[in-house]
């Protein structure tokens, strides 16, 4: 999936507005189908804050520089490893540099329970090509399970004996850089509007390729022709319009069709999926309030936007305006409840295994280890935060997540998955591993583990 967001790979940027988790809070739901979330939404208000945002609270294991470098260009990638002048190997990557490394310089490496994380690398492998055939066939024969059966030493070593980490930089020497978090929402919604389900979700107008770019969300509210292009192409209506901002800005969701039963009596769930966007840029709705003084940037919290809105009923369509961009959907089964949407590399995300990355530093597909720090709620005697370092996969990517150590960690579903991909913006650094025996560069798509582009997400 991916999100809609501001770029960065700032570490000091509060850039995840595109980790809107939930707006105004009516009817957005668990994974408990009858319990509504009573996570305190004011702890994730940074994720609301595209460009609002302030330097964590914590004090991180990995320290922060005060600022990095802008967004770096592209460089020419290396075809191969190459020696540099200090005696390390190193490789090119058009957004970054892999310096090798040996595996006692991962932090944590030997405490990870990796075995939860083959099953993702295993669906990775499906797609495998190039330097990865050999390694993912013998992987395919293992299967699935084999991870959790097998117990996390056992992969520890079949990781280390197949695998090379690299260490993941930029071109000019920077380790450092930013952990944000993503989760796919919940929402109740009808196929008819009734009541309070006023507000559509879309499919893609037959119009949207040929149409660049396409017409503004205030155009698409108020100009006969555009209204035209959307009508009949309504696939749910939700009860709150700030619901279906956050939906867009999460770039898929988990819907329960209340007036559309199962054999059993319960409403049908579905999953909405990205199938396009308008093609106009994101703009942070919390920034707009702020620019428009309804609360100075240090008051602002989520008390402070419901309060605004709920003081302002007939303003949030224009606060919902000021965010020029739309993203449209299509509908799926929700056939494997226990399995998160379909990422950029066209494989289900694993809740706390799946990242999205910048596919121009980190390939699809690649295992990659992380060393962070846990999110937590602010307070004023924040204890230390606790690590997180663990084994991972790129499946995903999002228009916000660029830079070579810049990842968006996939929490999954539910009231804890919301409040942690609220609360995440965490000093990051990342290892690639690559198979030990390597003929090609990573950066060549063909030979990568299924590269296929933008994939099913809207925004990151």
């Amino acid at each position: 999936m991916v999100h809609h967001t501001k770029n960065t790979n700032s570490a000091s940027a509060a850039s995840a507005s595109s980790r809107i988790s939930h707006m105004i809070g009516r009817r957005l739901r668990s994974n408990h189908p009858h319990r509504p979330v009573r996570a305190s939404l004011a702890l994730i208000i940074a994720a609301f804050l595209a460009a609002c945002g302030q330097l964590p609270t914590h004090h991180p294991a990995t320290p922060i520089p005060p600022a990095q470098p802008p967004v770096p260009g592209l460089h020419k990638p290396s075809a191969s490893p190459e020696t540099q002048a200090d005696g390390s190997l190193a490789w090119d990557r058009a957004r970054a540099r892999w310096v090798a490394t040996d595996w006692p310089e991962l932090p944590g490496w030997t405490q990870d329970r990796v075995g939860e994380a083959w099953s993702a690398l295993w669906r990775s492998c499906q797609r495998a090509t190039g330097d990865w055939l050999p390694v993912c066939t013998r992987a395919r024969t293992l299967g699935a399970n084999w991870g959790r059966e097998a117990g996390d030493e056992t992969v520890r070593q079949w990781l280390e004996t197949n695998l090379r980490p690299w260490r993941v930089q930029g071109h000019e020497g920077q380790t450092t850089g930013l952990l944000t978090g993503y989760f796919e929402p919940q929402v109740d919604a009808m196929r008819a509007p009734f009541g309070a389900f006023q507000t559509p979700l879309f499919r893609a107008p037959a119009d949207l390729v040929t149409r660049k770019p396409y017409y503004t969300r205030a155009e698409l509210d108020t100009l006969p022709e555009a209204r035209a292009a959307l009508a009949g192409r309504e696939l749910v209506y939700v009860a709150d319009p700030l619901d279906a901002l956050m939906i867009q800005v999460q770039g898929s969701t988990r819907i329960r069709v209340l007036d559309e039963l199962t054999p059993e009596g319960q409403p049908r769930q579905i999953r909405l999926a990205f199938a396009g966007h308008n093609n106009q840029p994101y703009q942070s709705v919390a920034r707009w309030l702020v620019d428009q003084g309804a609360f100075p940037l240090e008051q602002a919290s989520w008390g402070a936007i419901r309060g605004w809105a709920g003081l302002n009923p007939q303003r949030v369509p224009e606060m919902l305006r000021a965010n020029p961009r739309v993203v449209f959907f299509r509908e799926e089964p929700l056939t494997r409840p226990d399995e998160g949407p379909l990422g950029a590399q066209a494989v289900p995300l694993t809740p706390g295994r799946s990242i999205a990355v910048d596919r121009d530093a980190v390939p699809y597909g690649t295992p990659v280890w992380l060393d962070s720090t846990e999110p937590q709620a602010w307070s004023a005697n924040q204890p230390a935060p606790k690590p997180l370092q663990r084994l991972v996969v790129a499946q995903d990517t999002g228009g916000a997540i660029v830079g070579p150590v810049r990842a968006d960690y996939f929490w999954g579903w539910g009231d804890e998955a919301m409040t942690q991909a609220g609360r995440t913006k965490q000093p990051l650094r990342v290892w690639a591993l690559w198979p030990r025996d390597t003929a090609s560069t990573p950066s060549d798509p063909a030979r990568i583990l299924g590269d296929v582009g933008s994939g099913a997400s809207s925004v990151k």
